[in-house]
This record gives structure tokens, sequence and C-alpha cells, in this order.
């Protein structure tokens, strides 16, 4: 196979760039410490309700600067026990699963976006600023009352 000269500049200018953008990004992610959501804790569907930390959903203290919400997501509503109430400047380790279809979890005006697949735990930390009432919506449609989905987590001081 003959390859034009010209040909030959741009496969080794297009190989190169690949070879260098393929670096940045591996090297940006482990220097950044990225890796995915969620880990791959699963857990029984089925058995939800009676498998801890998911029997008792809601907020609960583990040390002075950290928090633990445990939520259960199921046909257009999440079971979070009590109202959500959590302070502001804490880290919140949020625990999400979901007992029938897939979810989400998100948090409006934050980083906060979470697919919750039955059986599987998703796990997501997060420290809010500032206090006030968040809406955590749903955005994987799950049925005809997906829009009926949300809930409010109130942050105070």
């Amino acid at each position: 196979m003959h390859l034009h000269k010209y040909e030959k500049i741009w496969l080794t200018f297009g190989i190169v760039c690949l070879v260098a953008f393929l670096s940045i990004v591996g090297v940006s992610a482990f220097a950044q410490d990225h890796t995915p959501a969620g880990g791959m804790h699963t857990i029984d569907p089925e058995k939800v309700r009676e498998t801890a930390p998911f029997n008792e959903p809601g907020v609960k203290q583990l040390d002075d600067d950290t928090y633990q919400a445990t939520i259960v997501a199921s046909a257009f509503a999440y079971d979070e026990g009590e109202a959500l109430q959590v302070p502001a400047g804490k880290e919140i380790i949020f625990k999400v699963t979901s007992t029938d279809v897939v979810h989400s979890f998100t948090i409006d005006n934050t980083n906060v976006n979470m697919m919750v697949v039955p059986g599987q735990v998703t796990t997501k930390s997060y420290t809010f600023k500032e206090p006030g009432k968040y809406l955590i919506i749903c955005n994987e449609y799950c049925g005809t009352g997906h829009h009926y989905m949300y809930t409010e987590i109130e942050v105070t001081e």
C-alpha cells in the first residue's frame, strides 16, 4: 500500500493528537482521583426494607462532622422516613437504592445527581454551604406518576 506524503503527515498528526488527548485525560483523572459514583455494593431489591440501613430510612449522625441520609426510591416517591433535615457545613453521605425500577436522585442547584438502580446501593457525599430548602427530584422516567416523585431536604444552620 502506497501512502502519499501528505497522507503520512496527517496520519502522524492525528495519531500524535489522539495519544496526547488520551494521556491528558488519563493523567488528570488519576491525579484528581476520579472514580465512578456508587461503588459496587449490592442489595436484594425484594428485601430492601429488611436490610440495614434501609430498614430505618432517614438522617443519622455518624460523628461530629458527618451525617448519613438513607433513602429508598420506589413507585413515584422517596421514602426518607421523617422530613430530611441536615446541618449546613457538615458532610452528608447519601445512600440510595430502589425497590422497583430505575430512578434518579437529583438535588436541585447542587452537583448531586445519581442513578438509583434496583439491587444496587448508590452513594454520594455532599456538603451544603447555604441553609435553605433544596428540591429532590427524579430525572429518570419511572412511569405515569413520575412527575409526582419529589421531596425536599431542609438544610439548617
